[in-house]
């Protein structure tokens, strides 16, 4: 399943194209009146026995009537989808609303289209469609002997209830998604996404088209590269020649003796468009787009006939693919060099990204198991890539550079699964330009891209570097030692003033360079030469001897208390250190160790290299820095492998029904959206049992002074909060009165809104003055790309000044709402502060939860803010809360679908 963005078509219930359990594509699309003669011929055309399966009994007519019954107008309530390869309709779908919140579903596939999971898919998108309708369950019946019907309502993932009446058996199916159900649709999308890129990355042929019979174009580098070492059938395409680099040409693809598996285009822009649908029409099942400088039109036309005709595609505008596999060896890329064989899984969307990791992991010595340059990113992506590095049975460490995200949230579940089995990297490219992008309001601009990106990574697992040079260092470390069990250092040094530099390093990246137990100690002090520090950094001295410092090193990775060591070698007249002769007793040691060990080599030209030592390896690093990264990337890896995976939690007292009423009220008086009025505000958090302050609306000097009475606290004061549509910043318009007590000082507090704000005013808000407590915020936000952001962190005035706040992208799951409150500066105060008694964090995270759960259930919501906070000892509470709400379509980014 590509993570590419969905076509905007399919948002709105229009057409998209699929891939079945094989691999092959089809497109589902609504049945439309003008279907209803590809649907009889369907029907027709299925045997007498699954004619009765499906209708219950052996005659045609039923077969004839609901074609024409689907075929009709829409009805009210009723939906129904069909799967279309070319013009052939390959299965059909379809629902209609029977009692309330149920509806009656049934589901037929062409006979020679049967177990390639087309009813499956139909009813995916069946699910999702009356999810958008309200609709809470789906019944079916089926004769009890039909096993196949039968067992594909079972293996949904969703809760089926079977009741047998004689031949007949009545299937029950509720609608509501859980894990349970889009973990069985991802495996779904896995085996078929898996199946669709056999023919890309394992082609048993390729063709070439557009290599010059000239040295210097693209296309004839990509054919001298794949000849080079390529087992497959090899072909040439151009207009002219006969012969290419020893290649036997043809003068176009249809003159091909067979349909390749892969073509590989290297022609003009102009061309690529009719180059794609010539392919397509003669059967090949994948396509590798060299070429760049596509306009918009010549895009579309290319990635229309790669869905029309089922091809996978790469590119366009990319350097190529490369799968190192023994029986395939195919370079399909004008890089200068071939890749090593190895372990590493690459895909980069920069083709230069692209060419410096695989000369790194080539001078490394890891290898590359596979590599696609994705290029503009029209079909395959990062998502796939990690999809087939996940079961390619090669692949134990993935390399990513991404500059875009389709689908984030369904880039984070592969992501979060992929992660848990081997290592994902990716460079965080983009960082600065989205960070100092600022929109409009106050919560836009708190939830930056990058800061959007970070939590998905996190979240995800992902570990995130800064440079390429970062990520090719921390997947040396990765890939040859093993993970630390925490974050506890031990540097070693033949220097004292490189021992503390590295010491430096290492905390400052955020790992523990403690005082080491005294037993340790004296057992060093043992071993190392007179004159020696044992404390943390251990200084050895300069002329420490080979075997002295290995025995330190024995002692160190063998002792629990140690999770990591470095040692760091500079090269003096007086010892050993210089050649290999001290590396060599840290290669020695780190054969029989469990903790990670890494060396630091200040002389060495390379930024990092792999050091070999016994099966496996130590990597150097030139610098301290450069090795503390790499560390404390191991043990965040460490530390999230250990984590739960975290599932999002059922909350009660929610009425996503009254949310809803609430919201279209809205939007039916404000079709272009807006700013919630506090009293529409109270009611949406009611409806998800948010606390709040009491409260009461006024929209006149009277009713003002009228409504603080019953809410005045125990000192009798309110609070009066003007309110006007639009209002963001209450305390920069001075809108806000406090402490006002009595009937007077209530009614000169409005005479005084009403004067200055004049016609704007629309009325004000009143609560009792809240206790004290820890002021903070938490807010949600819509993005276009990376769904609903839920924020975190200190409130009050001071939140935009000090910008104190963290991220993580919604639905959170019960581990993101704990790492949540942790991760802001402020995430001490929480826990009590010098004296002070801790906040009730239990209320905090559920109000977070229920932040994010409203975001989930209510794609209109465009941002919401709840600032501050008053969270105590006993509760949290939201004192003042806006809501902006815009139209929008409920997308699923989950449902199957291709771009």
């Amino acid at each position: 399943m590509s993570d590419a963005d969905p076509d905007r078509s399919a948002r709105a219930g229009g057409a998209v194209h699929v891939l079945l359990s094989d691999g092959t594509t089809v497109r589902v699309r609504p049945v439309e009146p003008g279907d209803r003669d590809a649907v009889r011929c369907m029907y027709e055309e299925m045997s007498p026995e699954n004619l009765r399966l499906r209708f219950f009994t052996l005659g045609r007519d039923s077969a004839r009537k609901a074609a024409e019954r689907l075929c009709a107008q829409v009805r009210p309530g009723t939906r129904a989808l069909l799967a279309e390869s070319g013009s052939e309709v390959v299965g059909l779908a379809q629902y209609e609303r029977i009692d309330g919140d149920h509806a009656d579903v049934a589901v037929a596939v062409a006979d020679r289209w049967h177990h390639r999971g087309v009813g499956t898919l139909l009813l995916e998108h069946l699910v999702s469609l009356a999810q958008a309708d309200g609709i809470t369950a789906f019944d079916a019946d089926a004769l009890s002997e039909n096993h196949d019907v039968l067992k594909v309502f079972t293996d949904l993932g969703l809760p089926v209830r079977r009741h047998f009446d004689g031949p007949e058996v009545h299937c029950v199916v509720g609608l509501a998604v859980d894990e349970s159900y889009l973990s069985a649709v991802e495996r779904r999308a896995r085996t078929a996404d898996v199946a669709s890129l056999g023919p890309l990355l394992r082609p048993r042929s390729v063709a070439v088209i557009g290599p010059g019979r000239h040295p210097g174009s693209v296309g004839r580098a990509v054919l001298r590269n794949i000849r080079a070492r390529y087992a497959g059938r090899l072909y040439a395409v151009h207009p002219e020649a006969s012969v290419i680099l020893h290649v036997p040409t043809y003068p176009s693809v249809t003159a091909l003796p067979q349909p390749p598996d892969l073509a590989v285009v290297a022609v003009p822009a102009s061309a690529v468009p009719t180059v794609a649908e010539e392919c397509g029409a003669c059967g090949v099942r994948a396509l590798l787009v060299l070429s760049a400088g596509l306009d918009a039109e010549q895009g579309r036309e290319l990635l229309a006939a790669c869905r029309r005709h089922g091809m996978r595609l790469v590119g366009p505008n990319c350097l190529g693919l490369t799968n190192t596999e023994e029986s395939v060896q195919l370079d399909a890329t004008f890089a200068a060099a071939p890749p090593r064989p190895g372990s590493a899984g690459v895909a980069v969307q920069s083709g230069g990204v692209g060419i410096a990791l695989l000369a790194g992991l080539s001078r490394l010595g890891i290898g590359v198991s596979s590599f696609v340059s994705l290029g503009d990113k029209y079909d395959v992506s990062g998502n796939d890539m990690l999809q087939w590095w996940e079961g390619d049975g090669r692949t134990d460490l993935a390399l990513l550079h991404l500059e875009s995200f389709g689908n984030p949230r369904l880039f984070s579940r592969t992501a979060r699964r992929v992660t848990r089995r081997i290592p994902v990297l990716t460079v965080d490219a983009g960082r600065t330009d989205a960070g100092r992008r600022a929109a409009a309001s106050h919560t836009a601009a708190a939830a930056s891209s990058t800061m959007m990106r970070q939590a998905l990574f996190l979240q995800a697992g992902v570990t995130a570097t800064r440079s390429i040079a970062e990520l090719l260092e921390t997947a040396a470390l990765l890939h040859a030692q093993p993970l630390p069990a925490g974050r506890r250092v031990v540097v070693v040094s033949n220097a004292g003033g490189t021992g503390v530099l590295t010491a430096d390093a290492c905390v400052e990246a955020g790992l523990l360079v403690d005082a080491l137990p005294q037993g340790l100690v004296e057992r060093l002090r043992a071993v190392l030469p007179e004159g020696a520090s044992a404390g943390n950094p251990v200084d050895t001295g300069a002329s420490v001897p080979e075997a002295e410092l290995r025995d330190c090193l024995d002692l160190l990775v063998a002792d629990k208390d140690v999770e990591a060591v470095v040692v760091c070698l500079v090269p003096t007249a007086v010892g050993t250190a210089t050649g290999e002769v001290l590396p060599r007793a840290v290669t020695d040691a780190s054969v029989h160790a469990s903790c990670p060990l890494a060396v630091v080599l200040p002389d060495q030209e390379a930024s990092v290299r792999l050091l070999p030592a016994g099966s496996g390896a130590v990597p150097a690093f030139a610098d301290p820095q450069a090795a503390a990264r790499a560390l404390e990337h191991a043990a965040a890896r460490a530390e999230w492998l250990a984590r739960p995976a975290g599932t999002v939690p059922a909350l009660d007292r929610t009425d996503v029904r009254g949310a809803a009423a609430v919201v279209e009220a809205f939007l039916d008086r404000h079709p272009t959206g807006g700013w919630l009025s506090p009293r529409d505000c109270a009611a949406l958090l009611d409806c998800y049992a948010v606390p709040q302050l009491p409260w009461a609306w006024a929209d006149n000097e009277r009713d003002a002074a009228a409504g603080a009475a019953p809410l005045s606290g125990p000192d009798g004061a309110v609070a009066l909060k003007a309110h006007w549509p639009g209002l963001v910043h209450k305390s920069e318009e001075h809108a806000v009165r406090l402490g006002l007590r009595g009937e007077e000082q209530v009614r000169s507090a409005y005479r005084d809104f009403a004067a200055r704000f004049g016609d704007r005013l629309e009325g004000v808000l009143i609560q009792p003055m809240a206790e004290r407590g820890a002021e903070l915020f938490a807010e949600v936000t819509q993005d276009e790309v990376f769904g609903p952001v839920v924020l975190f962190g200190l409130g009050g005035t001071a939140t935009e000044v000090l910008g104190d706040h963290a991220a993580r992208l919604a639905p959170l799951t019960i581990e993101d709402v704990r790492e949540l409150t942790e991760a802001p500066r402020c995430a001490p105060l929480l826990h009590g502060y010098r004296g002070a008694e801790p906040v009730d964090l239990e209320a905090i995270e559920q109000l977070l939860l229920r932040l994010s759960r409203m975001s989930a259930d209510l794609p209109q919501l465009a941002e919401a803010d709840f600032n501050p906070v008053l969270a105590g000892p006993t509760g949290a509470v939201v004192a003042d809360v806006r809501v902006r709400l815009a139209p929008r379509t409920l997308h699923d980014p989950y449902l199957r679908r291709l771009r």
